[in-house]
C-alpha cells in the first residue's frame, strides 16, 4: 500500500549507542558484572598461560634429557628373590650395535657421616653407590666444583657428592672429608643437578675398584644405563634385558626417564582442557543471570520504549548489544590480566613465561560468543513484553 509506514531501522552506529547508554546508566552493575567476566578471562588466560609455560619447561628438560636414554635395573625373579645382574652387564650391552654410550652404578653397603663425631645413625639420608668413571659422558652430566674420577681416583678411597648431597651433609668445597663407615673418604667433586637421574643427587659416588677394595662392595651392578640411536630405541629396548640377563630377563626392569616428563606434560593438557570448559560454563551462567535479572529490573523502560514506538526487533538488538559491549570490556581487562599473572608466575618459578596468541584471540572469541548466548533469551524475552504490562510493573 503506497504510503504505508514502514518501522525505522537502527544503524549499526546507533545500535552501539544505545546499548552503551544502557551501560552507562547502571555504572555499578556494569563494574560488578564486568569484574565477573574478568575474573573468569583472566583465570581462563592464567591457566592456559601456566600450562604452556611448565610444559615448555617440561619440554625444555625432555630436550635437555633426550629420549634415547634407558634405564635397566635389577629386579626380582618369579620366586621373588633379589635379581643380580652381571658383572659384565655394562660390557654386554656395549655389543648392540645401536648403543652408543653404557655404563652402570651398584649399591654399596656404607652409612655416610659428616665426621667420626657424628653417631653411625644419622646419616644425612645420603647413600653410597659405585659408579664407572664413564657415567657423565653417559648421562651428561656436569662437574659444579672439583673434578670427576678418573682411572687413579677410582681405585682411591676418594668420593663425588651429588648436589643434593652435598647440601645435606654441609660440604661446599672440595678437599673436606666425609665418613664411609669407618672410612675417612675426601670429596674430590661435587657436581650439578642430574636431571636425567634425579635419584643420583643423593649419593656419595666412589669408583667400582675403590668400592670392592674398602667397602666389601660385590662388583654386580643395579642399574645399567644406556644411550642409543633415537631411530633403535625401541628395537633396543626391547633386547635390552635379554641381553642383560639371558634366560633371566624378567628379573630385569627396563624403563626410560624421558616417558615420565612425556606423561606430565601430557596430564598438562588435558587438565587445562578441563578447566577451560568448567570456566566458559560457569561465564554463560553467570552472563545469563545476570542478564535475565537486568531485563525484570527494567521492564518499565522496556515499556516506555515501546510505547514511544521501539519496535521489537530494536528492543532485540539493545539487549544483545549490552552483554556483548560488557564481555568485550570484561575480556581485555581480564586477558591483560591473565597475560600479567603468568608472567609473574612464571618469572617466580624460573620458567619462560609462555601466553599462546591463540589464548587471547579464542579467550575474545569465547566471550564475544558467551555474551551473546547469554543475551539472546533475556533479549527474546524483552522484546515479547507488551507496552501496557511493562508500564504497570512494579
Amino acid at each position: 500500500m503506497k504510503g504505508a509506514l514502514k518501522p525505522s531501522r537502527l544503524s549499526v552506529r546507533d545500535v552501539l549507542r544505545v546499548g552503551a547508554v544502557g551501560l552507562r546508566a547502571r555504572r555499578a552493575r556494569v563494574v560488578l558484572s564486568a569484574l565477573g567476566i574478568t575474573i573468569g578471562i583472566a583465570t581462563m588466560v592464567a591457566v592456559v598461560g601456566l600450562s604452556e609455560s611448565s610444559r615448555a619447561d617440561l619440554m625444555a628438560r625432555l630436550d635437555r634429557l633426550g629420549t634415547n636414554l634407558l634405564t635397566a635395573e635389577a629386579g626380582k625373579d618369579a620366586l621373588g628373590r633379589e635379581v643380580k645382574l652381571p658383572k659384565n652387564a655394562v660390557a654386554m650391552v656395549e655389543r648392540i650395535g645401536p648403543v652408543r654410550h653404557a655404563t652402570g652404578t651398584g649399591d654399596v653397603d656404607a652409612r655416610i657421616r659428616r665426621s667420626d663425631l657424628v653417631p653411625e645413625e644419622r646419616t644425612a639420608g645420603v647413600t653410597t653407590q659405585a659408579v664407572r668413571t664413564d657415567l657423565l659422558a653417559a648421562l651428561g652430566g656436569e662437574v659444579d666444583k672439583g673434578a670427576w674420577l678418573d682411572p687413579a681416583g677410582e681405585r682411591l678411597p676418594v668420593t663425588v657428592l651429588g648436589a643434593v648431597a652435598a647440601d645435606r651433609l654441609g660440604i661446599t668445597r672440595t678437599g673436606e672429608t666425609i665418613m664411609m663407615n669407618d672410612t675417612r673418604v675426601v670429596v674430590v667433586g661435587i657436581l650439578k643437578p642430574l636431571e636425567p637421574v634425579p635419584n643420583l643427587d643423593r649419593v656419595a659416588m666412589v669408583g667400582f675398584p675403590s668400592a670392592e677394595r674398602h667397602f666389601g662392595f660385590d662388583g654386580h651392578p643395579t642399574t645399567v644405563f644406556e644411550r642409543s640411536t633415537d631411530a633403535s630405541v625401541e628395537d633396543v629396548r626391547a633386547i635390552l634385558a635379554r641381553t642383560i640377563s639371558p634366560g633371566g630377563e624378567a628379573g630385569v626392569k627396563v624403563s626410560r626417564p624421558s616417558d615420565a616428563l612425556a606423561a606430565k606434560a601430557a596430564t598438562h593438557k588435558g587438565l587445562t582442557a578441563l578447566m577451560l570448559g568448567l570456566g566458559a560454563v560457569a561465564l554463560l551462567v553467570g552472563g545469563a543471570n545476570t542478564m535475565v535479572i537486568s531485563v525484570l529490573e527494567r521492564r518499565q523502560e522496556i515499556g516506555l520504549r515501546r510505547s514511544l514506538g521501539a519496535t521489537r526487533n530494536a528492543i532485540r538488538l539493545q539487549f544483545l548489544t549490552e552483554p556483548l559491549l560488557l564481555s568485550l570490556l570484561g575480556e581485555v581487562t581480564g586477558a591483560l590480566l591473565g597475560a600479567a599473572a603468568t608472567y609473574g608466575f612464571a618469572r617466580f618459578q624460573g620458567w619462560t613465561a609462555v601466553v599462546p596468541p591463540w589464548s587471547l584471540a579464542g579467550g575474545l572469541a569465547a566471550t564475544l560468543l558467551i555474551g551473546a548466548v547469554a543475551g539472546l533469551y533475556p533479549a527474546v524475552r524483552a522484546s515479547r513484553l507488551h507496552p501496557t504490562v511493562a508500564l504497570n510493573a512494579t
